[in-house]
């Protein structure tokens, strides 16, 4: 996302130290199991959304809703962390969460 003309300007370098992150996973010759959350379009403090307790993942493609929105609140994202570390399904791995 970070190349396209949508990316806003002022999110870059937060968006290079994240790729910077997950590159040094990736790379890692550690057998640590890892994973990384990825996410929407629109998330963070200025988007805070509403908890709907629901969610959906991908590997590498970014979710959009039927209306072609990308987003999560902080609460549904925290929800989708927390039940990555108590069931586990990504191993070594980056994926994404969306609606």
């Amino acid at each position: 996302m970070i190349d396209t003309p949508e990316f806003p300007e002022n999110f870059k370098a937060e968006a290079r130290s994240h790729i910077a992150v997950l590159e040094a996973l990736t790379s890692s010759t550690s057998d640590v199991d890892w994973f990384y959350v990825s996410p929407p379009a629109t998330f963070g403090a200025y988007a805070p959304g509403e908890r709907t307790g629901t969610y959906r993942t991908s590997d590498d493609i970014l979710l959009v809703d039927a209306e072609g929105n990308s987003s999560i609140s902080g609460a549904d994202y925290a929800i989708a962390f927390v039940d990555e570390i108590e069931t586990p399904t990504h191993h070594r791995a980056r994926f994404t969460v969306g609606y």
